[in-house]
Parts: structure tokens; sequence; C-alpha cells
């Protein structure tokens, strides 16, 4: 494909480089293969369940040992809440209160129960105070006015720039959450959490992956709740925050693969998915990294189930890796005789869900050492696992790849080839979904970060149509962080109760009985 001397500086400014452009564009045309599952994940094939005895070993193991390492949350946060009020812009887009039609004639029109959910639980929603107050300024007639036209003018207030806006915040800085004395947003519920099982030796550690318009909003709310949550938790906390980088962007090509061009005549670039987060993982520098979507809290009062379930899993990651760095430091030094090398492999098979070759025994010495410690010598990720009762999400599935070799995955339904009956009959079989719950260890048994980019499995992604003013596109999106990003990882799953999996997708789940005092 042939670019411009423009283009190519266009690709430069962005920290491209032609060699990415290129193999961005062979995707294209070649498409991305899907997932070949072998199998679901289920409990006692490949899901552990603990019963209490294991659990509370494994969280007195993680308390007595976390204060001798460093300790970090990973929050990607750089989602706006549009798509949280999705019904409500069109509600307040196509119902005309001073028309013919009433509310309920129009809930009969769209189904729309969210919607009812949300009328019906309208004063215990945590901004309800806040858009009467500002209905009470600005509508001094209100109360004399229909339901339905009450309804609509809520809403209004609500997403109307004018007013709240509340469409264009990030959905970490919303209003979540009512006390008896303050309104909480998502992102002081995860500072608060976080002093339960992400802190260590006084401190906490936070990053937030948000999008770079929002940094002073993110600043000054930090500010703001800084001095009380210090006070209550008796913590130092130290929140850092980055963006997803201009470099992981991905090219858009026409329908016809070619490249997509603005109006200008310059190459379009779109984000690359979260995937591109693996870059801004990558940055970072602790012994135990808990990852967390924005939108998972849950009031104070039911917080102590949440961080049981994350002190299990950290416990499992460092029992895991424990072992694994005596294993690697005696083959570094040759201390693994013939018996410890078995012992090894069974390990790796058993332990942390690596295909070891069957014909292993009978490999040289000098190769099954080399081969044992490039199955060993990798990141780890300890994923929770919830029940599949229809919530969407990716599932956790043995996957075979193109050597044949079997591994741990978690995969999106779009990177499964529907059409095929034995692919299709698998995922049925599929028992759990990932609520997206890791603890990951991304540092070497000598100390040193991992490359996690080294770690990617670039054959993953998805390619999606996309339009941009009127006209069709072609756009790819990098393998997910917790998909492909983090293929090649040693993975282990582990079955974790619902009550953990509490995200807001839409605004009527606010008024779910985790998200209320």
């Amino acid at each position: 494909m042939n670019f411009s001397e423009q283009d190519l500086k266009q690709i430069d400014k962005k920290g491209l480089t032609l060699q990415k452009i290129d193999r961005q564009v062979e995707q294209f045309q070649n498409g991305i293969p899907f997932i070949d599952l072998e199998s679901p994940a289920i409990i006692n094939h490949g899901i552990l369940k603990f019963d209490d005895a294991e659990r509370k070993n494994y969280v007195d193991a993680y308390d007595a040992k976390h204060n001798d390492l460093s300790v970090l949350k990973f929050v990607p946060a750089s989602g706006a809440a549009t798509r949280m009020f999705k019904n409500l812009f069109n509600f307040v887009s196509n119902f005309n209160p001073e028309g013919t039609e009433s509310f309920s004639a129009y809930i009969e029109k769209t189904n729309d129960k969210n919607l009812v959910s949300f009328f019906d639980g309208l004063e215990q929603l945590p901004f309800y105070h806040l858009v009467m107050d500002v209905i009470a300024n600005k509508y001094p007639d209100y109360t004399t006015f229909s339901e339905d036209k009450q309804k609509w003018i809520f809403v209004h207030v609500m997403l109307d720039d004018k007013y709240l806006d509340y469409g264009a915040f990030p959905k970490g800085l919303l209003p979540f959450h009512k006390y008896d004395d303050h309104i909480s947003t998502a992102f002081e519920e995860h500072l608060f959490e976080a002093a339960s099982y992400a802190s260590a030796n006084e401190k906490a550690n936070l990053h937030f992956t948000i999008s770079e318009t929002h940094n002073d909003k993110f600043d000054a709310e930090f500010k703001k709740i800084k001095p009380q949550v210090e006070e209550t938790t008796g913590l130092d906390y130290n929140i850092s925050f980055s963006y997803q980088k201009q470099s992981t962007d991905t090219i858009a090509l026409t329908p016809e693969k070619e490249p997509f061009r603005e109006a200008d005549g310059t190459l379009l670039f779109r984000p690359s998915g979260h995937g591109a987060l693996i870059e801004n993982l990558n940055d970072l520098d602790a012994d135990v990294i808990f990852i967390k979507n924005i939108d998972n809290v849950v009031v104070s009062k039911y917080k102590d189930n949440i961080v049981e379930y994350k002190k299990v899993l950290a416990g499992v990651l460092l029992e895991l890796q424990e072992q694994a760095f005596t294993y690697l430091n005696d083959l570094e030094t040759g201390k693994a005789d013939e018996a410890e090398l078995i012992e090894i492999a069974e390990f790796l098979k058993r332990k942390l869900n690596a295909d070891i070759a069957m014909d292993f025994e009978n490999y040289s010495n000098s190769y099954q050492i080399e081969y044992l410690k490039d199955k060993l010598n990798r990141p780890i990720r300890i994923c929770g696992m919830v029940k599949n009762e229809g919530e969407p999400g990716g599932g956790p599935f043995w996957v075979e790849d193109h050597n044949g070799n079997l591994s741990l995955q978690i995969v999106e339904s779009a990177q499964i080839d529907l059409s095929n009956q034995i692919q299709k009959d698998i995922l049925s079989g599929s028992t759990h979904f990932n609520p997206v719950d890791l603890v990951c260890g991304t540092k070497n048994y000598q100390g040193q970060p991992f490359d996690l980019l080294k770690f990617v499995d670039p054959k993953t992604g998805f390619i999606t149509k996309k339009t941009k003013e009127g006209q069709d596109l072609l756009a790819l999106e990098l393998p997910g962080l917790w998909n492909g990003a983090m293929a090649n990882w040693n993975t282990v799953f582990v079955e974790v109760p619902l009550n953990t999996f509490n995200p807001v997708k839409t605004v009527a789940d606010l008024l779910k009985p985790m998200h209320q005092n």
C-alpha cells in the first residue's frame, strides 16, 4: 500500500511505524481467524473452587505477606457515561410530553423495561435530589405539570448540556452511591475499596486509565475527597493516571480496503480498544496488580465479601509464584535433577494449566531445562470467574492454537465461529463468564518486570464495521486486555460469587441492592 510523504509524517507523528501500519493492513486483508475452542473451562476442568477453609488459608497467606510487597490497583476508567443513558437519550429525543402519546404508550411501543425501572425507583437514585434542585430553580411550576411532562423534564435536566450534562461525564465521576452525609462516585468507591486489599505499609497505590479530556476532572475530584478518604482509612494515597497511547491507534480502511481519508485528505486513525491498555499496564512497577473495571463497585456495607475474594485470588497468585520462582532458580543454577524436571513439568500442567509436550521426557536434559524455563518464566494472572446467569461478557475456555497447544483463555463471542456447530455447542456448554476480576504478577523470578508486549497474541482481535460522517469504514481493534493481550501468560481461573460482580451498564443498575444503602 502506497503512502504519500504527508501520510508518512502523520504516521510518524502518532508514534506509529510504516511496518506497524503494513501489519494492520495485512490483518484487514487476510481477516482475523476465529478462536478454536477445545472445550469450556468448568469446575475441576480449568476452574478452581475453594471451600471455606481453603479460602481462609489464601486470605491469611496474602495478609501475612502483602506488607513485604508493592501492591497496585489498576482501573480502566476511560469510558464516558453516554452508553449508561442510551435509553434516556432516546426517551428525551423521541417522547413529546406535549403530544398525544402517553408515557405508557411509549413504553408499550419501545418495550423499554429499564426505563420503567428507572422511573419506579427515581427517588432512590443517588442524583435524584441534585436533579430536583436544578428543576426547582429552572422550572418553578414543575409540580403543576402532568406526570408525563415531569418525567421528560427530569431526564432533560439530567442530560442536557445546559444543565447537569451527565451523559458527557466520565463514568467514574458520576454520582453513584448515596450515603447519609454525602454522594460518592465510583472513583471514590475504588479508593475506599483499595484500602482493604490493595494497600501496604500504610500506603495505597492506584492507577486509572482515563481519557485525556477528563484529566482535570479526575484531578479536581481527588483533591476534593483526598483529605476525607485518607483520614477515614489512615492511609496515604498515591494516585496516577495515564491515557491510551496514540501509538496504539489503528488505521481505518474503506470497505474496498483502501486507506480511509478525512475531508482534508489525512488518514483516519481510531483508538484500538481496551487491548491497547497492555502498554499502560506495561509501564507500571508493582509485585501484585489488581485489575477491576471502574463501574464494578458496591456500597460500603457490601465490601467485606468483595475484599475476601480479592485476597483469595492474591493468595493463589503468591503461592503459585513462590513455587514457580523456586523452580526457576533451580533451573537457572543447575540444581534441578531429572526427578525435579519431571516435578516442574507436572506443576506447570496441574497448577498453571500449561500444555506440556507428550514427548517431553525424551528431550535432552539441556532442552528440557530451556523448555521448562520458557513455560515457567511468564507473567501470571489469576482470574475470578462467576457462574453464567445470562450476563454478557467473555467466557473461560480451553483454546487450541495453530500448533495444537492448549491454553486457558478468556474468549469473547465475537471471536467464535458461530456458524460452526461444534464451536457453537462448546460455547453453549460454558458455565461461567469473566467479570474482569484479575490479580496479576508481572515480575520475573529475578524481580525484574516482564516486557508484557512479548506475551500478546497479535493474531487475535476484531475487525468491525463503523461509519464516519455517513461513510462506511472498517476498523481494527487490538486483542482485548484480558483476551489476546494476555494470551501467553500463565493463567488460573477461580470461581468467585456472582455478588462480586456489580457493573453499572445502564442507569437502572444503580437501583440494584448492591448499589443501595
